[in-house]
């Protein structure tokens, strides 16, 4: 009866998908096939000193580092972006982090992490928004790998402001002190996979890593969604 009455409802409301309109057919969810077959897929986890990987040199000294997407203005990853940060689609977020896991389990990629950790929002940020995004990518990739999630180690201690408009190195003193640690114990001698939405400059997960790499035997290494296509 269920399935009757959702198929009645799909009728005259039917899921559209989030990049082309076109409605959903049966077993598609958020995005149609023709549009999933036309991702932009960065593959970077086919090799190690990736685009992404090569932020952190000189700066943070990290073991690995991914994303799964090209991010550049107007593209269908925007979209999806868009849809995930701003109109509450936690659940895309566990697809994509679930579609993200399926490609690395074809190479050695983050074979030996202890611990997910995702970047914190400001608290007020969060309740504004209702939820961090990259807390359920995560929890898309926890579903195929079983990595715990830890969302309190990690804390933001204050809003800053826009990174937009501004250069390398005012992005690096905007936030450079963004983040603390807590509960020092869990994390010795631990691999940590940090986990985001979209990658720019690197400034923020960079922030994140050396929070992370003063504890004793920490190693960190990352992993966002997308990257901005300049990356």
């Amino acid at each position: 009866m269920k399935n009757i009455l959702t198929d009645f409802l799909h009728l005259f409301f039917p899921n559209l998908c989030l990049i082309c309109d076109i409605p959903l057919v049966k077993d598609e969810e958020y995005i149609c096939l023709h549009c999933i077959s036309r991702l932009p897929h960065t593959n970077y986890y086919k090799e190690k000193e990736n685009r992404v990987f090569q932020l952190f040199i000189g700066k943070s000294d990290i073991q690995e580092a991914s994303a799964f997407l090209h991010f550049e203005k107007g593209n269908s990853v925007q979209k999806l972006i868009h849809h995930l940060k701003y109109y509450r689609n936690k659940q895309l977020g566990y697809m994509l982090g679930r579609m993200a896991t399926r490609q690395w389990e074809t190479h050695a990629l983050f074979r030996d992490i202890d611990m997910m950790i995702p970047v914190p929002l400001h608290p007020r940020r969060e309740r504004e928004r209702g939820y961090n995004q990259a807390e359920y990518i995560a929890r898309g990739i926890q579903s195929i790998r079983k990595t715990p999630i830890n969302t309190t180690i990690l804390s933001r201690t204050y809003s800053s402001s826009s990174q937009v408009h501004k250069n390398l190195f005012d992005r690096w003193l905007n936030i450079r002190h963004l983040f603390a640690t807590n509960q020092h114990e869990l994390l010795q001698d631990k691999h940590i996979l940090l986990v985001d939405d979209v990658v720019t400059s690197g400034s923020t997960l960079s922030a994140c890593a050396d929070a992370l790499l003063t504890l004793p035997g920490v190693r960190v290494s990352i992993f966002a969604l997308a990257a901005a296509r300049r990356v």
